[in-house]
């Protein structure tokens, strides 16, 4: 099973799959926090970083049998300043 990590994180994806018991192939990831990937890389060798969301196109990738991610949220956060999809970080979730 081929899986696409949306906003990846600290691949906390993995970490689920792993627990559930869900056998998975390829895992790629879509992240842009250096920091993130650099814990990705050192727990998960074998991810395949793709960079930006925005950057991704499903014709250049094998056929994706899982999608998972979590988009930006701080534009709809109660700590924030509440722009909702005024937020540009909150349309990153129609990249989905």
């Amino acid at each position: 099973m081929n899986v696409l990590s949306l906003f990846d994180g600290m691949s906390c994806g993995q970490i689920a799959l792993n627990r559930a018991g869900i056998p998975y192939g390829k895992y790629y990831a879509s992240e842009i926090d250096k920091h993130a990937i650099k814990v990705t890389q050192h727990n998960y060798p074998d991810t395949i970083q793709l960079g930006s969301v925005i950057d991704i196109k499903g014709t250049d990738l094998p056929k994706i049998d899982l999608l998972i991610g979590g988009s930006p949220c701080q534009g709809f956060s109660f700590a924030g300043k509440q722009l909702n999809f005024d937020d540009p970080r909150s349309k990153l979730f129609f990249e989905f």
